[in-house]
């Protein structure tokens, strides 16, 4: 892969989206490679966590290539559109958690990029727009969908129709974001994140994800029969075994076995 990179630490998988001369900007190469590397992870057994970040120190991801969608036709943007839903879905709906290590531009695809993931992370630097409407499209990587569901539907809406930007502080004040540290601790505090979610059981946090994503899109009644559901499955697992015995015997749970 020449545009994506793919590292481990431990149980946890740091994705770089590296193209620092493009301001990691997402063509469809990239956005090909990534779906190649999302599936090289879920490959991975004893994986609890991914990061998802950009090459180099100034942007995360600056936005789509506008040098591959200037001339593209109506169907060829169509495709663009749907290949990056099919990828961001897939990190959406991965059973590890995604966090988003936002290290500086996060402008039109890759604000879609991080509010694809989990959770964000954003360093004091980082810059968050949809400018799309200003080029004379819309956001087209589930900006529209995400952003709503995030922020609100007023607005997301007065972001994406005036093409403002945001700060990290503004960015975590409207919900956006879920907490900004230095840029020199970026990665760490990530990583110290991971780690403290590692020490959660991987199905509780893996059906609790399914739960809190699925139950979004339908009504209260639907999603909370769902989560009973899914609370009844996990009294099914070895972690729960384990978990609960060891509340009950004052110490401290061995690794959690993800069964």
């Amino acid at each position: 892969m020449e545009n994506i990179r793919l590292e481990y630490r431990g149980e946890t998988a740091v994705l770089t989206v590296d193209r620092p001369k493009a301001l990691n900007a997402l063509n469809s190469a990239t956005l090909r490679e990534m779906e190649e590397a999302l599936s090289l992870l879920e490959e991975q057994k004893d994986l609890r966590t991914v990061i998802v970040t950009g090459g180099g120190e100034k942007s995360f991801v600056a936005g789509a290539d506008i040098s591959e969608m200037v001339n593209a036709s109506a169907p060829e943007g169509r495709e663009m559109a749907l290949l990056a839903k099919r990828c961001f879905e897939r990190l959406e709906q991965m059973p590890v958690v995604t966090i988003a290590a936002v290290n500086g531009y996060a402008l039109g695809g890759g604000c879609e990029l991080a509010m694809a993931c989990d959770i964000r992370v954003a360093a004091e630097n980082a810059i968050f727009g949809q400018p799309e409407c200003g080029l004379g499209i819309l956001p087209g990587f589930g900006g529209t969908q995400r952003l709503a569901r995030l922020v609100g539907k007023g607005l997301a809406k007065e972001l994406i129709f005036t093409c403002r930007r945001i700060d990290a502080q503004e960015a975590c004040r409207i919900g956006l974001v879920n907490q900004v540290v230095p840029q020199t601790e970026l990665l760490e505090s990530c990583l110290a994140m991971a780690e403290e979610i590692g020490r959660s059981a991987p199905l509780g946090v893996a059906y609790a994800k399914q739960a809190i994503n699925a139950g979004l899109d339908i009504d209260l009644d639907s999603g909370l029969q769902m989560e009973a559901n899914l609370f009844g499955l996990a009294f099914a697992t070895q972690d729960k075994h384990e978990g609960m015995t060891a509340f009950l015997e004052k110490r401290k749970e061995k690794h959690f076995s993800g069964q």
